[in-house]
């Protein structure tokens, strides 16, 4: 039987399989990421978390050239557009050179290991659908 693969932050990411997890409010319908306990919305307190799509685009980018010792560079922070949820998520972007991401990239949901070497969770990235 195989290892477990454990998420950063279980209460926002399952990794095995990548699911975003969001808070829905029972009065109004909205969805919010990360969870929260009041809806952002209509102010009422939020209900039950369900998964987000794995899908989405991109909204908007940064390339960024300077990190902490540790993390390479470059690399493209986003957000990204879930439209089936009407969540907008921010996150890392793998799978395209950060001179030929667009607004408007297509990207799903994907894990990698976290940035430091004694830690074996893993964290969600977006990978652009181009990339093979």
């Amino acid at each position: 039987m195989g290892q477990s693969v454990l998420s950063f932050r279980p209460d926002v990411f399952t990794a095995d399989p990548p699911t975003l997890l969001a808070s829905h409010c029972p009065d109004c319908g909205n969805k919010a990421f990360p969870p929260r306990d009041v809806c952002p919305s209509c102010g009422a307190p939020s209900g039950d978390q369900v998964p987000l799509s794995r899908r989405g685009e991109i909204y908007s980018y940064a390339v960024v050239r300077q990190a902490p010792p540790g993390l390479a560079t470059p690399y493209v922070l986003a957000y990204i557009d879930l439209p089936e949820d009407e969540v907008r998520v921010l996150a890392r972007v793998e799978g395209i050179a950060p001179d030929v991401v667009r607004v408007g990239t297509t990207v799903e949901l994907g894990t990698r290991p976290v940035d430091n070497p004694d830690d074996t969770s893993m964290m969600f990235v977006f990978r652009a659908e181009e990339a093979s």
